[in-house]
Parts: structure tokens; sequence; C-alpha cells
């Protein structure tokens, strides 16, 4: 892990106390799914799902990733995908840029696949995609909706064991204003922190 990356996770893991009551018991159901297949020795896959799958998603699909490693939980596998596939939004790029993350573009299309490393061999692959996309386990899942849009319209995800809604403000309807750059890097960490929150919950 890099050296800003760690920084940043050292500095998240001390600030649980933020979270309410309320949601850590909602996120503390994602972490029940973990420990369970982590008791049971079993591969741990968790797809986060979002509209687009352009922004929310992929803040949790790469957290999840960072966390795990984080807290030195194995065999974590981490996912994304949406009700319809975009492109991975240049500005959530460029607010994970700015946390530290290491991000290289593997190619040159409308819906490019990234690189998003946190140091050493560990990394996401990134780009949009439907929720039930090759790419993406079909059985033994927990699915994590992002956005309110997601858990609406996704009303059956075949082969999950776990659905459950995690809804984070979309920092989109900050596009192109004084506060995009600002309120990107702040749904950046919150997604962050929480991902942060379930995985120190494993034992």
């Amino acid at each position: 892990m890099n050296t800003k990356i760690k920084h940043l996770c050292d500095q998240l893991s001390q600030q649980f106390e933020s979270i309410s009551l309320e949601r850590k018991v909602l996120l503390e159901k994602i972490a029940a799914f973990i420990q369970q297949k982590k008791d049971a020795h079993l591969p741990i896959q968790l797809i986060y799902v979002c509209t687009h799958n352009s922004r929310r998603s992929h803040f949790g699909q790469i957290w999840a990733a960072v966390a795990s490693d984080y807290y030195g939980v194995d065999h974590v596998t981490t996912f994304s995908g949406g009700t319809e596939a975009t492109a991975f939004n240049p500005n959530a790029i460029h607010a994970l840029r700015d946390l530290g993350f290491e991000i290289t573009k593997m190619d040159t299309t409308d819906n490019s696949r990234y690189d998003v490393g946190f140091g050493g061999p560990k990394s996401s692959i990134c780009f949009s995609k439907v929720y039930d996309d090759a790419s993406n386990p079909t059985s033994n899942f927990a699915a994590i909706m992002t956005c309110g849009d997601a858990e609406e319209n996704c009303p059956f995800i075949p082969g999950v064991e776990l659905r459950i809604g995690t809804t984070y403000d979309d920092p989109k309807m900050f596009d192109g204003t004084g506060l995009q750059d600002e309120k990107y890097k702040e749904r950046a960490l919150q997604i962050g922190l929480e991902t942060m929150y379930v995985f120190s919950q494993i034992k």
C-alpha cells in the first residue's frame, strides 16, 4: 500500500465515531456476511451497484479492495455494476487521483478500462458495466446498493446472498459548479470511511 493511501486509511480508522449508530447497524450486516464467509474459508465477493456504474459504485469497489488489504482480510474480490453501462466518470477519477490512487487508463474507448492501484500489485480494474456483466460473479456474493435508483430499479439480482442498500448522495449534482471537486472528494471519503468500518469489524 502506498504511503499516501496508508496514511489516509490510518486517518479514516480514527473517525468511526462520526458514523451514526443507525448507519453502523446497516454496515454491520455487510460485515456479518464477510465474517461468515471468512469463517467458512470461502471466497468473499462484493458487488457495489449504482444505476450508471460511474461514480459511487466504483468508489465502493475500490475502497473495499483497500480496506480488505489494510485489515488483512484475505480472499476478498470486489466488483461493481449498474442497471446500464456508461463510463467511469472523469470527476470521480480526478477525486481518486487526488486522494493518492494510482490510476492508469488501459484503452481509449467511450467506456475505457482503468487500473486503479494503491501500491504494489494491489489494484482494481474499473469500467462501467451492468451488474450481471460476464466479469462479475453469478452466485455467492453480496450486492451493496450505493444509490436509491439502483435499489428501486434492480428488484431482483440473480445469485445474490445478501442485498443491502447503503445509499449515498450523488456528487453528479455538483458537476460544473465550484463545489464539484470538493463534493466528489467528500463522497469518496464517506464511502471510504464506511467501508473501512465494515472491514474493521472482521475478526
